[in-house]
């Protein structure tokens, strides 16, 4: 059990959680922060902001794990994405956070990360 489920969702969740650090910590910091600022706010970058994506990352990649066990590889890929970015930015962007300008980075990007956990999660399930 644990090669086939724990190993899988344990890798994508710390690849997801890198990809998101490096994209919204380095890359897009700046764009981030002066949009918060903009707004008269301060962007969470304290500890408890870090867990919380943590925490996201591992939803996000049980999920990948759970659609990957039904779907292809590009399908889960794709699916996956539309759950965890595209309703993300649409509930943001709703709610007025959202720093349209990093779209155009943040949108490729974001395919990759979501691609790489689907590959990863995939080398373990397929080998079933």
């Amino acid at each position: 059990m644990f090669k086939k489920t724990v190993l899988p969702i344990f890798l994508a969740t710390l690849w997801i959680g890198i990809s998101e650090f490096v994209r919204n910590s380095f890359w897009l910091h700046t764009l981030w922060s002066e949009h918060y600022q903009n707004m008269g706010l301060i962007f969470p970058e304290k500890p408890i902001n870090g867990a919380i994506w943590g925490l996201w990352s591992l939803c996000f990649a049980i999920v990948i794990f759970i659609l990957r066990g039904k779907f292809s590889l590009i399908q889960t890929t794709l699916l996956s994405w539309f759950i965890g970015f595209v309703l993300m930015w649409l509930v943001i962007g709703n709610m007025g956070v959202l720093p349209f300008g990093i779209l155009p980075l943040a949108i490729p990007l974001s395919l990759i990360e979501t691609f790489g956990a689907v590959y990863l999660i995939s080398r373990f399930l397929d080998k079933k």
